[in-house]
């Protein structure tokens, strides 16, 4: 494999994310997306990160927290496509679900994805509570998820 690694997410990404997400739009994202995106860089990062590979961008991926920071919560993962099926996802994810778990006050672990991928956060320990049909836009249902691992 080559040069991979995570970095915290600094504001001259934000141009490298916002290409990420249109690479994977209509694919994964709605295009109405792309302003939820862009207020949650500018108003609610709380921790976002960076995949790269040999010094370039090619994910990222977030965690905020609720309820006086026991509940962590995934957000805004995006890979490009060329660089999907071969592990870098999981990577990401796993990166953040270690991070969560450090940390004692963190009691419950969500993520709100859609039905188009998943079966990726189910494969890596993540159960189904709740679907809400064309949350995001019609066509892109909420499935509300929450990690089943040992925290």
């Amino acid at each position: 494999m080559q040069n991979v690694g995570i970095r915290v997410y600094n504001v001259v990404d934000k141009p490298l994310v916002l290409h990420l997400l249109r690479l994977n739009t209509p694919t994964y994202f709605a295009p109405e997306e792309e302003k939820d995106l862009l207020y949650y860089l500018a108003h609610e990062v709380e921790e976002y990160y960076v995949l790269e590979c040999d010094g370039e961008v090619i994910g990222c991926g977030g965690v905020n927290y609720d309820q006086n920071r026991t509940i962590g919560k995934i957000s805004w993962d995006i890979l490009h496509p060329e660089h999907q099926g071969k592990g870098l996802g999981s990577l990401l994810l796993l990166y953040r679900i270690k991070n969560l778990r450090e940390q004692p006050q963190v009691k419950q672990i969500t993520v709100r994805t859609s039905q188009l991928v998943y079966l990726f956060y189910e494969k890596h320990g993540f159960q189904l509570r709740q679907i809400t049909r064309d949350y995001w836009s019609p066509g892109f249902d909420l499935y509300h998820m929450e990690y089943e691992g040992a925290l």
